[in-house]
């Protein structure tokens, strides 16, 4: 039979390994962002565990919410001017159909010259 350990007797035993655990009060809401997407936590409970220097950040309970996150490219000028000068449009039109083309030329140029 396992031996219940009381939470007075875990702090003790916590603390002479070197671990510290505390709780973030009135926390609204956690956001985790990655490079294709962006997790969001309202309303969860935050723990942070402290082992030597090191903090470990604990999220429970709360809603969650996922959703995809598109990563904007950047256009090398050279190639906005070389879309701009080929289908004869402005630098900033030219810009819009390399983002919207996500850097392809070719297609960015047929975009533009299309009527």
């Amino acid at each position: 039979m396992k031996r219940r350990v009381s939470p007075r007797e875990a702090k003790r035993m916590m603390q002479r390994m070197g671990l510290s655990m505390g709780e973030v009060p009135d926390v609204q809401e956690v956001i985790i962002k990655t490079a294709t997407k962006e997790i969001t936590v309202e309303n969860p409970e935050v723990a942070i565990l402290e082992m030597h220097g090191q903090k470990i950040f604990q999220v429970t309970g709360g809603t969650v919410e996922e959703k995809t996150v598109e990563k904007a490219i950047t256009v090398p000028e050279e190639d906005v001017q070389l879309v701009a000068q080929q289908a004869k449009v402005s630098l900033e039109e030219a810009r819009a159909a390399l983002e919207q083309t996500k850097g392809d030329l070719a297609q960015a140029i047929l975009l533009l010259t299309q009527t």
